[in-house]
This record gives C-alpha cells, structure tokens and sequence, in this order.
C-alpha cells in the first residue's frame, strides 16, 4: 500500500462519470503519482518511461512504471505493474488508474494503455465504473471509461 486517501468522503465512482469528477482533487493525486513513478521506469531499449497509479476501491494507491527487458518478452507495462503489485496484497477491487508517458525528455502526448494491459483490467474492473486517466500534465487529462477504450472486451463474465 502507496497511500491513503486524503480526503474521508471521496466516492468511488458510479455509472455517472460526472460523480467521479467531482473529486478532482483526488485525479490529482493520481496524476501526480503516476508522473512520479516515471522516474522508476527501466526502458533503457525504447527510452520511453510510463508510470501509473491504481486506485483500489479501499481508498490504497498502488504504483507502477514499465519495466523493459533485452528479450522483450519479459517486459512489463507500468499498469500491470500496478495491478500486479496490488492482487499480489489481496486486493481485486478497482476505481481508477491515472497513466503518463513519453520519451525520457517528458510527456509530449496522452498515453492510453496497451491491449494487454486493457486485458488485464477487465479481469477485474467493472467496465462501465473502470475509469482511465489519460495525462499529459495535471492541468491536461482525458478521462474514460474502460468499456470507451476496450469496447467488447473479454472479462471473466464470458467464460460462464
């Protein structure tokens, strides 16, 4: 667990995106934790450096940063590293994840999640209550749902 939430009376967003931005203060934070992850990032192949910040539904903030290797393969996006790091501490419910990359001089444009990493979050977010915070800076953000960026995804609900 990265941190708490500041704010006691914070809602986890409802089908009603405008709910969720009423707590602006809060995609702040996120923001502000995903650019700070940035300077973990270990892409000395592509140079480019993504960080994240989960939010689960308890109120924890977890953080990621991609993590590339000489093989490739092995490489890992800064969302799976958050999402990994939290259900490796028990936790499986999501609110929101804020996203920022760019080449290693900054963040020069919004960075939306890959398709893996939209994958993985359909195996535990709500597609219509999953936000996604696109930043180039914390005045600049597109916010959406994950059913707007993975549209006819693969969940879990399929296999029954």
């Amino acid at each position: 667990m990265d941190t708490k939430l500041k704010e006691k009376n914070v809602q986890v967003p409802s089908n009603n995106i405008h709910n969720f931005l009423v707590a602006e203060s809060l995609i702040d934070e996120l923001v502000k934790k995903a650019f700070g992850m940035r300077q973990y990032a270990y892409a000395p192949y592509s140079g480019f450096k993504v960080g994240a910040a989960l939010l689960a539904k308890n109120g924890d903030i977890y953080g990621g940063c991609n993590i590339e290797n000489a093989a490739y393969g092995p490489s890992n996006c800064a969302e799976r590293t958050a999402f990994f790091k939290a259900v490796s501490e028990g936790v499986r419910e999501f609110a929101a994840i804020a996203i920022v990359g760019g080449p290693e001089s900054g963040v020069k444009d919004f960075c939306a999640p890959c398709g893996v990493c939209r994958q993985v979050m359909a195996e535990f977010c709500s597609p219509d209550e999953f936000y996604i915070i696109l930043a180039k800076s914390i005045e600049e953000k597109k916010i959406y749902t994950l059913a707007q960026l993975f549209p006819e995804g693969f969940s879990p609900e399929n296999l029954n």
